[in-house]
């Protein structure tokens, strides 16, 4: 079944493989020509008719799997559904594994890895920006990228290895090819190919953003403002938070994990709970991708707080002076500059909800350029393979800058075009594709 369980106007129902038109048939009766679509009346071995609806015929190898593909579209009754892989599988059919029609299309060169990983992205994408990163993958832009930069490690290292191995041959040149710009090429390439991945990998597991500050700035206030939840216990009483309360939100193009945390004095805390509590503040404020230190309007940030800002950099931070309806402040956005370039200000209520609007605009424009327009979908395996490839390709610049080095360059390329090969499925094993499409829904 391609179409989500449960009931629904319509039902998508997908056969592929060697006898898929033959099992069809045995279901839905005489198949129409390809790619027309028919009506007609789903049976079981008895003749008994178990639905209505349309028939459609891919044939391969122009087809999503590059096998012959049969889809019965039927109504979304889950007894339906039921009946008809029934009878599929009475008639010859098996169930389809996760992911498997894409795992099919992979093996049978309709698509590389990254473009069948773009598929899943594209399934699972909640943003408008995860979509675009998905759509920039699936074209294929990603996988011709990666492939591109390792076909032509592989002709230096061909033209490096000939040079080795055959140095009498008429057609080789007498001399060491000259290694450094061309190794200082591939550094950049490589560079720019993992900017455009790390965007995209953040993209699909969503932005951690921290609100820390002293007991009773109005973080839970501002997290419940900014969730559009009342996520977070608020109370007039300093200390109400104790742990960290975790809530989802979407921040312009991006997924969000929204954090309170325990409230940081400026001294010792007054008992061991608290203590914890700031402890796993402070925990979170170092692993967030983006800080917002909330204080009371008109109120200096103390030493910790000061430090916070300067160790968030160059990750963007937003000090968020609070409670303008108690100062009678006007409310706004100032972005970084000067030798803080990361750290914008805003000034806010979140008890009234002055503000707030300015916050979130300046937090969309703020998670928009750390998304990067650019960026394609993209998992954690690939920045993986990715920080390989560059740490072997460091080791390939080193030695082609210091000369006479010509068979370490080569081996460091070799390891480093196996890295990339990873990524597309030139290089592949049977453990890392169950591993990767194990992830899918089953019927994709």
């Amino acid at each position: 079944m391609a179409t989500p369980s449960g009931q629904g106007g319509v039902a998508v129902v997908r056969v592929s493989g060697p006898r898929a038109l033959a099992v069809a048939e045995a279901v839905a009766g005489p198949l129409p020509g390809p790619r027309e679509a028919a009506l007609r009346g789903f049976r079981d071995r008895g003749g008994e008719t178990l639905d209505h609806g349309l028939v459609l015929v891919f044939p391969g190898p122009a087809s999503y799997t590059g096998e012959d593909v049969v889809e019965l579209q039927g109504h979304g009754s889950p007894a339906a559904v039921a009946a008809i892989l029934e009878a599929l599988c009475a008639a010859g059919a098996r169930p389809a594994g996760p992911g498997e029609f894409t795992e099919r299309a992979f093996l049978n060169g309709r698509l590389d890895l990254t473009q069948a990983e773009a598929v899943a992205s594209l399934i699972e994408a909640e943003t408008d920006g995860a979509r675009r990163a998905a759509v920039r993958a699936l074209t294929g832009e990603f996988g011709r990228r990666v492939n591109g930069l390792a076909d032509r490690m592989m002709d230096l290292r061909a033209r490096v290895e000939a040079f080795l191995d055959f140095p009498e041959d008429e057609d080789v040149p007498a001399e060491a090819p000259e290694l450094g710009t061309e190794v200082r090429g591939f550094c950049a390439e490589l560079n720019e190919i993992r900017r455009r991945v790390v965007a995209g990998a953040r993209l699909g597991e969503g932005m951690r953003v921290v609100l820390i500050g002293p007991p009773n700035a109005g973080k839970s206030s501002l997290l419940n403002r900014l969730s559009g939840e009342e996520a977070a216990i608020v109370s007039a009483q300093a200390g109400t938070t104790r742990d960290v309360v975790r809530q989802r939100a979407v921040i312009g193009p991006r997924q969000a994990e929204l954090l309170d945390t325990a409230g940081l004095r400026d001294g010792a805390e007054k008992d061991e709970i608290e203590a914890e509590g700031a402890r796993r503040a402070r925990v979170a404020a170092g692993q967030a991708d983006l800080l917002l230190i909330v204080v009371e309007a008109g109120a200096k940030l103390d030493g910790e707080l000061e430090a916070r800002l300067e160790a968030q950099a160059p990750r963007p931070a937003v000090v968020v002076r609070n409670k303008i309806d108690q100062t009678g402040e006007e409310p706004g956005w100032v972005d970084g500059a000067g030798s803080r370039p990361h750290v914008s200000t805003a000034w806010v209520s979140a008890h009234s909800g002055a503000g707030i609007e300015v916050l979130r605009n300046g937090l969309e424009t703020l998670v928009a350029g750390a998304a990067g327009e650019d960026a394609w979908a993209a998992r954690r395996r690939h920045v993986e393979a990715l920080d390989r490839a560059d740490r072997d390709l460091q080791i390939a610049q080193a030695a082609a800058e210091h000369g006479g080095q010509e068979e370490l360059v080569a081996e460091a390329l070799r390891r480093c075009q196996e890295a990339l090969g990873e990524i597309t499925g030139r290089v592949s094993h049977e453990a890392l594709l169950d591993r990767i499409f194990s992830g899918f829904c089953i019927g994709k």
